[in-house]
């Protein structure tokens, strides 16, 4: 009974263990959910002078600068308004940085309608999304269509900083229209932990089970 008891309790343990290890991923990912929504719902700021994605991601900003010239049309569906495209631009900041700018959304009918260069007032969150894999399609340059938020490639299109605004309100209502910014970011260690809980429970039943027959010399 020796070796199957020790197989057993070897078995459970790495479950457990598993089953720990996610409940403190559980936390670790609690953490950083809860930084993004404070960020989110703070009080407006400008647009940090070295942002980075860690500590930056999801913050509240509010500026004001000048589109200019060049768009990036990423495919994307919002129900209930159907599908088109979102309108990405270069925005020139009053200290002079160039970033991109999400304006919103346009039906696939507006694609090229025009929207030319003007100076607009934008509230918004920065946003570093996690849109493309190995299985993202390049763009296509020629139809100016994108499949993904891409945003060191369409910084590189555009000629702007690697940072993008989401915005939520401007003040050009005739421009595309702001798509809703929330934490969409899935949390499911708690389900994990139940797994690998469960399976080292029923893994102590099974050797206790077997460890029973031994006992009785049926096996």
């Amino acid at each position: 009974m020796i070796a199957p008891l020790a197989f057993g309790v070897a078995g459970v343990a790495i479950l457990i263990c598993l089953g720990v290890w996610q409940l403190h991923r559980l936390e670790w990912k609690r953490a950083i959910l809860s930084g993004m929504e404070a960020r989110m719902s703070a009080p407006a700021s400008d647009v940090p002078a070295s942002p980075a994605e860690a500590e930056h991601e999801y913050l509240h900003v509010a500026v004001a600068g000048t589109l200019e010239p060049g768009e990036v049309h990423v495919y994307t569906s919002a129900p209930p308004r159907g599908v088109g495209y979102r309108i990405i631009a270069p925005l020139r900041l009053g200290d002079g940085r160039r970033v991109l700018l999400d304006r919103g959304f346009v039906p696939i009918a507006d694609k090229e309608a025009p929207r030319p260069p003007e100076r607009i007032r934008v509230e918004g969150a920065l946003l570093w999304p996690d849109e493309t894999d190995g299985w993202t399609s390049p763009p296509d340059l020629e139809k100016n269509i994108w499949l993904a938020r891409d945003v060191p490639a369409m910084a590189a299109a555009l000629g702007t900083e690697p940072l993008m605004i989401v915005a939520s309100a401007t003040d050009d209502p005739a421009g595309p229209e702001p798509l809703p910014v929330g934490v969409n970011i899935a949390n499911n260690h708690l389900e994990y932990a139940i797994t690998w809980f469960s399976l080292a429970a029923v893994w102590a039943v099974m050797t206790g089970y077997l460890l029973w027959r031994i006992k009785r010399r049926t096996v």
